[in-house]
C-alpha cells in the first residue's frame, strides 16, 4: 500500500513537472524531453495506477451526482416553488404532484412524449403540474438551443405551451421560418419576440446545469415528486407512477 503511495505521489510530481506550473503552450515548447520519457516508463511500467486513478475519479463522479440527486429531490418536496423558479408551468400548479421534464425540441423521444404529456394533463385535469426545464442537445442537435431560445421568448408573452406545441409538431421544419411563422400566427409582438430571443441564454444555461448537475445525458428525462423516468414512456407507465405517489 505504501509503495503504491508513494508510486503515485512519484507520477503527480512528474505530470506536475510535466504540465502543472505552465500553459499548456508553455509546456510543449518548455519540457525535457527526458523528463517526459520518465513519465511515459512510468506509465508503462504501472498502468494499473492510471487505472485506478480513474475509477477513483468515476466514483467520485458517481457520488456527486447521487448527492446532487437527492438534494434536488429533497428540495422538491421541501421547496417546491424554489426548483420550479422561472420555468413554465402547466396543469394543477398548486397540485402537490409536480412532474419536471427536462426535454429537448428537436430529440424525436421528446416528441412523442409530449403527446402523452398532452393526453396526462388532459386525462387528469387538477392532479398534475407540469414544469418544463430545457435540456437541449446541442452536439446531436443543432437547432434545439435556437428553438428552445425561441420558446422562451415565447413565454414572455405568455404563450410558452401554445409554442411548445407548434415546435413539436412541427419538429420536421424546425428553423428561423417556422419560429418567426409560429410568433406570427399566435399574434406575438414580433420585436419583443426577437430582443427576449437575445436574452434568453441566461435562463436556459440555468436548466442545462441543473441537469448536468444531476447527471442526465439525454431527453426526456422526467421526475416525479420522488420518482425518475425517461425515455418516451406510455400513458399508463406515467398513470402508474401517478398512483404510487398519491398513495405515498
Amino acid at each position: 500500500m505504501a509503495a503504491k503511495k508513494a508510486l503515485k505521489l512519484a507520477m503527480l510530481l512528474l505530470c506536475l513537472a510535466l504540465f502543472g506550473w505552465s500553459t499548456p503552450a508553455q509546456a510543449a515548447s518548455q519540457t525535457s524531453p527526458r523528463l517526459e520519457e520518465q513519465v511515459l516508463q512510468i506509465i508503462r511500467k504501472h498502468p494499473e495506477v492510471i487505472l485506478e486513478s480513474v475509477q477513483a475519479y468515476q466514483q467520485q463522479q458517481q457520488q456527486q451526482v447521487q448527492q446532487a440527486q437527492q438534494a434536488f429531490l429533497q428540495d422538491l418536496k421541501t421547496n417546491t416553488k424554489a426548483v420550479i423558479g422561472e420555468s413554465p408551468t402547466t396543469g394543477a400548479i398548486d397540485s402537490k404532484v409536480v412532474l419536471i421534464e427536462f426535454s429537448d425540441f428537436q430529440c424525436p423521444y421528446c416528441a412523442e412524449a409530449h403527446k402523452t404529456l398532452k393526453q396526462l394533463i388532459e386525462k387528469h385535469p387538477g392532479e398534475i403540474a407540469l414544469v418544463y426545464k430545457h435540456f437541449p442537445l446541442t452536439p446531436i442537435h443543432p437547432e434545439a438551443m435556437l428553438a428552445a431560445k425561441a420558446a422562451w421568448a415565447a413565454s414572455q408573452q405568455g404563450k410558452f405551451w401554445e409554442y411548445e406545441d407548434a415546435l413539436f409538431t412541427q419538429q420536421d421544419k424546425l428553423g428561423e421560418d417556422l419560429y418567426r411563422d409560429i410568433a406570427q400566427k399566435l399574434n406575438f409582438d414580433l420585436e419583443k419576440f426577437e430582443d427576449d430571443r437575445l436574452l434568453a441564454d441566461t435562463a436556459i444555461q440555468e436548466d442545462i446545469q441543473l441537469a448536468e448537475s444531476l447527471g442526465l445525458s439525454g431527453t426526456p428525462f422526467f421526475v416525479i415528486n420522488g420518482e425518475t423516468f425517461s425515455g418516451a414512456v406510455q400513458l399508463s407507465d406515467i398513470e402508474n407512477i401517478l398512483a404510487s405517489v398519491n398513495k405515498s
